[in-house]
């Protein structure tokens, strides 16, 4: 069916695809934001502390076999490997990839569990042909995971949500009956109001001391805000990267090379994106929404991120 609501793309691209505006380069294709990615979301301290929030959700929906969507370099899939689960991998990025797969030759030398870990690259769109990359367990996943903002990449050019939908009801496929899907977005209500990242004390997901500046942009078309793009300037002293750096000014006076890159987002609102799971679930679907990882914030608590779970009747 036709829709009179303005596409995205139509409306914001004035370059090449891959190219992006203002000069930063689209790092995805080009590998530096994996380069770059393990001084983003930190080290030891947030793996502890976010693991121990993933892995007790995981655990209270009796999980054991996990489809990680989103595995980026494979840092949130190892530390599933690590506590148990039964973990199968896919990212659209090679570039990403080429990580986990390095991570996995580096670990597998000490330990077999490695051995087991399959890696591949998989579409949202069409997830159940990714079988000559990862084989699908027989009867579904126990859980299938979304996680670190990832979904909010896949663009809505068609005005719909069509290849959301699409890709959730493709999530919902992999699932057993009774299996979980864990996805989660920014708190994309805020930014859109206020033009900003929430400052919000929690920083699970991303624990990065390196973390320079990111800036906030928002494009609204006709009133309605249409995409979030970050702008991210991470802080490079004392790393190897050649010509491609730029030189900021710290507030003690201090000056630091940094590498930038941008990605941008289709802003997903809370009560819209629910509805959406519910859509594709079914409205009595088993749901809960967590504030970074929280059932229950304080009444003026305001949320990173929100993380959804929602169960396969």
């Amino acid at each position: 069916m036709a829709t009179d609501k303005p596409k995205v793309d139509g409306v914001f691209r004035t370059r090449s695809l891959g190219i992006a505006a203002s000069g930063v380069q689209d790092q995805y294709s080009d590998g530096k934001a994996a380069k770059v990615w393990h001084l983003y979301i930190g080290g030891k301290k947030r793996t502890n502390e976010y693991k121990e929030k993933m892995v007790n959700l995981l655990k209270e929906h009796g999980v054991q076999t996990v489809l990680d969507a989103a595995c980026g370099t494979g840092v949130d899939s190892v530390m599933l490997l690590e506590a148990g689960f039964t973990v199968k991998s896919v990212d659209a990025s090679d570039k990403m990839l080429k990580y986990a797969y390095k991570l996995r030759w580096q670990r597998h030398k000490n330990n077999p569990l490695y051995d087991d870990w399959e890696i591949g690259e998989g579409d949202w769109l069409d997830l159940e042909n990714c079988e000559d990359t990862i084989t699908h367990p027989e009867g579904g996943y126990d859980a299938v995971i979304c996680i670190g903002n990832s979904f909010a990449h896949l663009p809505d050019f068609a005005g719909d949500n069509s290849l959301h939908k699409l890709a959730i009801s493709n999530f919902h496929k992999m699932l057993k009956p009774g299996g979980i899907l864990i996805i989660d977005h920014r708190n994309y209500d805020h930014i859109i109001k206020y033009g900003a990242l929430p400052n919000s004390s929690s920083k699970l997901y991303y624990q990065g001391d390196r973390i320079h500046k990111i800036k906030t942009s928002v494009l609204t078309v006709d009133r309605e805000a249409t995409m979030v793009t970050l702008d991210y300037e991470i802080d490079i002293s004392g790393i190897p990267f050649g010509k491609d750096q730029t030189m900021r000014t710290k507030p003690d006076g201090s000056v630091i090379p940094v590498s930038q890159f941008r990605l941008s987002y289709y802003p997903h609102l809370l009560d819209n994106f629910t509805g959406m799971l519910k859509g594709i679930f079914g409205e009595g679907a088993e749901h809960q929404t967590y504030s970074d990882f929280q059932s229950d914030p304080p009444a003026d608590y305001i949320s990173s991120y929100y993380i959804h779970v929602i169960k396969k009747q």
